[in-house]
């Protein structure tokens, strides 16, 4: 085609120009009020997990780790949380218990030693272990199969329910605790 033919097509595609921008206050006032509203919502969840640490100040610290006891690889897992038993959404927020981590699992005659990447290790005597189940979620993590280990233990007054993710899965581990204390797996889907 040819521009000669249509003169007010060359002078549209000579003239340079965009849309004026409008509304720009109400641009502007929907932004901060998004920015405010996100705000607020942090702020609330921040809150409640300060509310939460308050109601749990009761737990204990951890148990300190026995010098040699454990030796050896472990097994790779994930810590998905520690929960109050049985009720899988309780996450304890105190000792940054309910902290999400990479973790190595050591079992040995003198208990089981989560060593997590970025927060404190935690040590459960072989005397605090009351019992091992497969689940299939727990606050934090579900899956569509059992795939986690939940090691139930006595900390103070406190029965908890602590959750890994092998990421080999289940079989070394649970074979390992089992090994070790009087405790054999049952399969229980959480609730």
């Amino acid at each position: 085609m040819d521009n000669l033919n249509y003169p007010h097509s060359a002078a549209f595609l000579a003239a340079k120009h965009s849309a004026p921008v409008t509304h720009i206050g109400e641009r502007i006032l929907w932004t901060v009020v998004t920015l405010v509203v996100l705000a607020g919502i942090y702020l609330l969840m921040w809150r409640g997990w300060k509310k939460r640490q308050a109601r749990q100040a009761d737990v204990p610290p951890l148990n300190e780790v026995p010098e040699g006891a454990f030796t050896g690889e472990g097994v790779e897992a994930v810590y998905v949380s520690t929960t109050s038993e049985g009720d899988w959404l309780d996450r304890i927020a105190v000792h940054s218990l309910g902290q999400r981590s990479n973790a190595l699992v050591h079992v040995a005659p003198r208990g089981v030693l989560i060593d997590r990447e970025g927060a404190s290790d935690v040590f459960i005597p072989a005397a605090a272990v009351r019992g091992v189940r497969l689940a299939t979620g727990m606050a934090g993590k579900y899956l569509r199969e059992e795939g986690l280990v939940v090691i139930t233990w006595q900390h103070g007054d406190r029965t908890l329910d602590t959750g890994l993710k092998p990421r080999h899965g289940t079989g070394e581990l649970v074979q390992a605790l089992e090994a070790h204390f009087a405790v054999s797996t049952t399969e229980r889907p959480s609730e």
